[in-house]
């Protein structure tokens, strides 16, 4: 799939450190209750840490307890993509993906009774994401 935002592997690896490469370009997963972003109440928008792109909004950030920071929504329709992801065996899952570079930003999963307007967890590695704080209503 060709990506707005498209670089080789080498500039990838010159441009993230080790372990924003192995999460974000060889889809792991950081370790849970680790990430800088997990319980943050901060107000602002969350970008890729790849490429800047806009994701998500604090203001569809929420508390799931889970160990990685939790949105309903991302910021525009268009701002992820999602594929299947069979990594695990006999536990197919959604990959969610930065949809301007493709880079591996979590798991989406649906219907878990959080009570979000959406029924959505996008469950996001906070090194996937770097958070540029605002003021409300900016």
């Amino acid at each position: 799939m060709g990506y707005q935002v498209s670089k080789t592997d080498d500039e990838w690896r010159q441009e993230l450190t080790d372990e924003e490469y192995r999460v974000l370009r060889q889809a792991g997963t950081e370790a849970p209750f680790v990430g800088e972003y997990t319980d943050t109440k901060t107000v602002g928008v969350y970008g890729c840490r790849a490429c800047g792109a806009e994701l998500f909004r604090s203001e569809t950030k929420f508390d799931s307890h889970c160990g990685w920071p939790s949105f309903y929504d991302p910021a525009d329709s268009d701002a992820v993509e999602t594929v299947p992801d069979h990594s695990l065996p006999g536990r197919p899952r959604t990959e969610v993906r930065c949809a301007a570079c493709g880079s591996h930003l979590g798991h989406v999963f649906e219907g878990e009774g959080y009570g979000t307007p959406t029924d959505l967890r996008y469950c996001i590695n906070s090194i996937s994401i770097r958070l540029d704080p605002r003021e409300q209503g900016s």
